[in-house]
């Protein structure tokens, strides 16, 4: 490929990641596909990029996109992590099926690009360094949905299908995701190198420059930190960062529903970003203890104990990084922000959602855990319950009809208008913001599926309706009634596992 044809080849281009000593990753090229055609790229992320529409319909992106030639400037690689899997220490891991083409430098910070399903490297295991395209459309969708809800995630710019087979259950056919994040570096990634130090002090230089800069910096609290050293110091500020990211990331998911359904630690992002899109779920009817992911058996990650699994991962991260002789209890004392953090965020949005004006201490805990209750015992709508409220005090019968038992919604109505009598506001200002807190559309198992079955006949027009939808979910589009309407029947066989 000609670098001046190509569109990336007028970008700043580089590989910082590259840079870290070869321990931390194999450079190797990706995997060609046979004939591979771009089913759908997005124009928002690429314009993220620096990249044009008319870009992205030239041979030189598809060929990058694709895999089948390097990014021009860049340096394909995998990288090596480790990490805890459903609590189990599973030593080295690693992009056993990605590689990390480079990054663009943009007026906004430096992006990477990694394909997903762009063919084998040393950590594939027994792997082949695939992905399908069932699962690819999935994570293509899930990153423009959370992003669309405003929730910190990585980014989907490309997704491409090509006739290779692939052997899961069955004989699928490959697909390549282009993902984009500042940074793909993981809890796991600080897990890796607990017992070698050097390392572990050339990782955390490395995301503190880039990421975190402000922990590098002395300040005259640092004596109360419990550090040693500069060093020490720094990486229990670094550790509080991503604490306090991670809590108020998880509290984001438990208000809109979302499951991720794989929350091992080399899946969690030290940036506090949704990663690694695999058995997730957004909640249909509303179940406190919902597994999305068939494998998980024993309910490791449902979603009423997502917050207390992220605090466990980032207990994992906190012990890797005593390989720095950091005292336990300065490591301790930064994981204690956790709670204060998630209940901050958690309470924040549920304010939101709910049209308050504020949080009492007095009454909404216990107005939220009889709403939990109420959606739990009766299987409600977890999506159109919230959305639905809005206009219940004064016109119930839509919001009633999500619930098997109107009476007991009713009662909670009840003590739902006697909270609102104690906010000052107006009715309209109120569903005014409910609506711009509580989706109308979210990435519901059928529909994913719908795009799906339309993938695997080259046909992207589910792929392009669902972004239009997803990448503003909170507004009501006429003629779409179908993609806000509760799971149909059919929808409730369909599983989700580590597979997908």
């Amino acid at each position: 490929m000609n670098t001046a044809s190509s569109p990336f080849g007028r970008l700043n281009v580089g590989n910082s990641f590259a840079g870290l000593p070869g321990d931390f990753y194999t450079a190797l090229p990706t995997q060609p596909l046979v004939r591979p055609r771009l089913l759908h790229a997005n124009p928002q992320v690429a314009h993220m990029l620096g990249l044009s529409p008319a870009d992205l319909s030239s041979p030189g992106f598809l060929d990058v996109v694709a895999g089948n030639h390097p990014l021009p400037g860049g340096i394909a690689l995998a990288a090596v992590y480790s990490g805890h899997q459903f609590g189990v220490w599973a030593g080295q891991l690693g992009d056993g099926r990605a590689h990390l083409l480079g990054e663009i430098i943009t007026d906004q910070g430096p992006f990477e690009l990694q394909l997903k399903g762009s063919g084998m490297t040393p950590y594939s295991r027994r792997g082949d360094g695939r992905a399908v395209v069932r699962s690819s459309v999935r994570e293509y969708l899930a990153a423009e949905a959370m992003a669309g809800l405003g929730i910190p995630t990585t980014r989907s710019l490309a997704l491409v299908v090509a006739d290779d087979p692939i052997y899961r259950e069955t004989v699928e056919t490959a697909a390549v995701v282009t993902r984009v994040s500042p940074s793909f570096v993981r809890f796991g990634s600080f897990e890796h190198w607990a017992n070698h130090p050097d390392h572990l002090k050339t990782l955390l230089e490395y995301v503190v420059q880039r990421f975190y800069p402000q922990c590098a910096q002395a300040s005259p609290d640092d004596d109360d930190l419990g550090g040693a050293n500069p060093l020490q110091n720094m990486a229990l500020k670094f550790l509080g960062e991503v604490v306090r990211r991670s809590a108020r990331l998880v509290a984001d998911w438990q208000t809109v529903g979302f499951c991720h359904g794989v929350m091992n630690t080399d899946n969690m992002s030290v940036l506090g970003l949704t990663l690694d899109y695999g058995p997730y779920g957004f909640m249909d009817a509303f179940q406190v203890n919902h597994i999305c992911n068939h494998t998980d058996t024993h309910g490791r990650y449902a979603w009423n104990v997502q917050p207390s699994v992220m605090n466990w991962n980032l207990y994992r991260l906190a012990s890797a990084l005593t390989g720095l002789d950091i005292e336990p209890d300065a490591l301790k004392a930064q994981l204690q922000e956790f709670e204060p953090a998630f209940l901050q965020t958690y309470q924040a949005n549920l304010v939101r959602k709910f049209g308050l004006t504020h949080w009492d201490e007095d009454t909404d805990a216990q107005l939220v855990d009889d709403w939990w209750r109420l959606l739990h015992t009766q299987s409600a709508d977890f999506t159109l319950s919230f959305r639905y409220l809005a206009q219940a005090p004064q016109d119930p019968a839509r919001f009633l009809s999500l619930f098997t038992q109107p009476d007991a919604a009713r009662a909670w109505l009840a003590q739902y208008a006697a909270r609102l009598a104690a906010d000052d506001q107006s009715p309209e200002a109120r569903v005014a913001r409910m609506n711009a807190a509580n989706p109308l559309y979210v990435l519901r198992n059928h529909l994913a599926q719908q795009a799906i079955d339309a993938a695997l006949r080259d046909d992207a027009t589910e792929i392009e309706t669902l972004l239009m939808l997803l990448q503003d979910p909170f507004t009501e589009r006429p003629g779409f009634e179908a993609y806000a309407a509760p799971a149909p029947d059919w929808a409730r066989g369909l599983a989700v596992s580590c597979s997908s």
